[in-house]
């Protein structure tokens, strides 16, 4: 196991660059299986989520060319085999495989697939999805059998803006025979991203972005060249770091729209910030932070994977703040730890009650999942002495050097193997 000690109460000075999107990369990745040549991807952050998915084009005997922030990936002589339950569990995109693998094969076959525990994580709108294009689903002891003899345009309803559904849908109806349809469609930047790597490969997609996506299936994907966008919840949490205890802290390589209702929170509160086309900078955390109220949605809403780092901000901030979550259930488990470095926090269905400002001292507390692993970052910067995150593999799969990035600002953290 890994954990991370932090000696808090460090003011951070400099500049944070931000990686590619975790969020893009784990479709994306999937997603080159689809070319019948070879797709080059730059801009892949180095996590384990990366490596992870690596390792299942590698069971299926694809060519993995790995250097420094870029993957060179070449299906010519792939192998449509079972994804098992080893490769599959590791993280939950490890799903996209199946729509990837529907897409070009007519058939998947993997088991349910892993990740973090924030909450039920059902893969029904997929599946719902496939067999609109004409693919059958059979499940026995948590492995999925998806085939199909052709699969065929349809016009398909999401009953949620799901992101997974909305992508793995598309990687599926790519080179399906006719037109295909997703009505509310995710809109996520990330989905854009996958969009517009699948129409460098020659696929036919319109309204990424928009909550209706339209696929002209095409018969051959060729390569390409395509670069991951910055990812905006990396760059949002370094921002809340920065809000803090930034003094100041610039954070690069942002695309700042894609963080819009983070930023108009932070400006509510007080925040005062910078932001340029590429960056956004934190000028003072030395502001006395207004309390504010957030409730997570869907994109273009307030992030559900920046709700628990926003809700360290909070305990800083003066007066009664509350967090409505309502994307996923279990996302939450952070508070228990927050409250042992001592912020003031009840939740009651579903919303979080933070009265601050509280001064938080150093204690052990586990990151419970990737975002919650976050805030007891953020949390651990500013706790009075030591703080010692347990189960820091979490933190790990999501944040490209995490540990240097923060040193390289003042940081004093360091990652040890227990």
């Amino acid at each position: 196991m890994k954990i991370i000690e932090i000696e808090g109460s460090k003011k951070l000075n400099g500049t944070i660059r931000i990686s590619g999107a975790k969020n893009a990369t784990v479709a994306l990745i999937p997603a080159a299986i689809l070319t019948d040549e070879e797709a080059t991807i730059c801009n892949i952050p180095e996590i384990t989520d990366t490596e992870a998915l690596c390792d299942i084009l590698r069971l299926l005997n694809v060519k993995v060319n790995r250097s420094t922030e870029s993957v060179v990936i070449n299906p010519q002589e792939m192998i449509n085999t079972e994804i098992t339950e080893p490769f599959s569990k590791k993280l939950r995109a490890s799903y996209y495989f199946m729509g990837a693998l529907l897409g070009k094969y007519k058939k998947a076959v993997m088991y349910f697939p892993g990740g973090c525990s924030i909450g039920a994580r059902p893969i029904d709108l997929h599946l719902k999805g496939f067999e609109a294009l004409g693919a059958t689903v059979k499940s026995e002891n948590n492995k999925y059998i998806v085939e199909a003899e052709e699969l065929k345009g349809a016009n398909i309803y999401l009953d949620i803006a799901s992101v997974g559904a909305t992508i793995n849908i598309m990687l599926a109806a790519v080179r399906a025979k006719g037109v295909t349809t997703i009505d509310n469609a995710a809109k996520e930047p990330e989905i854009v991203n996958v969009a517009t790597f699948l129409n460098n490969m020659g696929a036919k997609i319109t309204g990424a972005g928009t909550s209706t996506i339209k696929i002209v299936g095409v018969d051959h994907l060729h390569k390409c060249f395509h670069e991951v966008i910055p990812d905006r919840i990396e760059a949002g949490t370094y921002i809340i770091i920065g809000a803090l205890c930034g003094t100041p802290l610039k954070i690069d390589n942002v695309i700042p729209e894609h963080l819009d209702s983070l930023l108009s929170k932070l400006e509510e509160m007080g925040i005062n910030l910078e932001i340029g086309a590429d960056y956004v900078t934190v000028l003072d955390s030395t502001t006395k932070l207004k309390a504010t109220n957030i409730k997570t949605a869907v994109y273009p809403g307030f992030p559900t994977d920046l709700q628990q780092p926003f809700t360290v901000l909070l305990t800083q901030a003066h007066g009664k703040s509350k967090v409505t979550e309502t994307i996923w259930e279990n996302r939450f488990m952070h508070i228990p730890y927050l409250k042992d470095l001592g912020a003031d926090i009840e939740v009651k269905n579903q919303t979080a009650t933070v009265l601050g400002p509280k001064e938080l001292k150093g204690c052990e507390v586990v990151a419970t999942d990737l975002r919650a692993g976050a805030a007891m970052v953020a949390a651990g910067l500013i706790a009075e002495g030591k703080t010692t995150i347990a189960n820091a593999e979490h933190i790990l799969r999501g944040y490209e050097q995490i540990v240097e990035k923060l040193s390289s600002v003042g940081a004093k953290i360091k990652i040890k193997e227990i």
